[in-house]
């Protein structure tokens, strides 16, 4: 049990990354329009097709590093439902040599503290980042434009806190969800939590002041912003030519 317990574990973690798709196929040609005497792909036009053929993409390469090394994800049936009895012996060396090809060996080379306190890492190493590599181009400044991205909403919220009339507001949420003499949870039930985010004004306090303060972050961040642009259009075209090219080999046809 032990060794499907691992094998588990590195479906989920692999889940994380690969939305949690254990069998990885090409990203579909989608719909196409005639363009002289030849069809061209229509240009995703919405930010979810756009994202959906990115992790796609991400996908199919993460799934060719495994495959050139001789690895794959484990089906995710096989990790729900485990066959009974112990497991063979290679596995655990199996399991770690999986994660390893997927995440890259520590220590993490990649660092950034947001201005929240938050210090996001992640290796330069493994499928994962080989398929970003080649996705983005530069693994680096993407993973530093998608972590600022991807907290500009924490940061703003984090500038709120220094408002009056958010400090004030907080204040009567605490008082209603741990009254005086209560037991003061750090977690209360969240229909509590909800209830008392409308009564203490919180919710209106917060839906005032979040939309100034994430325009405020988005400029302080805009360097970051527009790089964050800049590689996910390049990620989008690698994609496409991705795409026009199914059976191709890992280490071929590489821009």
């Amino acid at each position: 049990m032990r060794h499907a317990t691992r094998r588990a574990i590195i479906t989920a973690s692999a889940a994380l990354v690969l939305s949690g798709c254990a069998t990885v196929q090409p990203v579909p040609a989608g719909p196409t329009v005639p363009s002289g005497s030849a069809a061209t792909p229509v240009a995703p036009t919405t930010r979810q097709e756009q994202d959906r053929i990115l992790k796609a993409a991400e996908q199919r390469l993460v799934a060719e590093c495994l495959d050139a090394q001789g690895l794959a994800l484990p089906p995710a049936s096989q990790a729900r439902a485990p066959a009974p009895g112990p497991g063979p012996a290679a596995a655990p060396a199996a399991d770690s040599r999986l994660r390893t090809a997927l995440f890259g060996e520590d220590p993490r080379e990649l660092s950034l503290t947001l201005a929240t306190g938050l210090t996001v890492t992640a290796n330069s190493d493994g499928c994962v980042a080989s398929a970003r590599t080649e996705l983005y181009g530069d693994q680096n400044r993407w993973f530093r434009a998608q972590v600022t991205v991807d907290n500009l909403r924490a940061m703003a919220q984090a500038r709120m806190k220094d408002d009056p009339a958010h400090r004030a507001a907080l204040d009567r949420w605490t008082r209603c969800a741990a009254p005086s003499g209560g037991p003061r949870a750090g977690r209360p039930d969240p229909a509590v939590a909800e209830r008392c985010t409308r009564e203490s004004g919180l919710a209106d306090v917060r839906a005032r002041l979040e939309p100034a303060e994430l325009a405020t972050v988005r400029t302080l961040h805009r360097d970051q912003v527009a790089t964050y642009e800049q590689l996910r259009a390049r990620a989008l075209r690698r994609a496409a030519e991705l795409s026009a090219n199914p059976t191709r080999k890992k280490g071929t046809d590489a821009s």
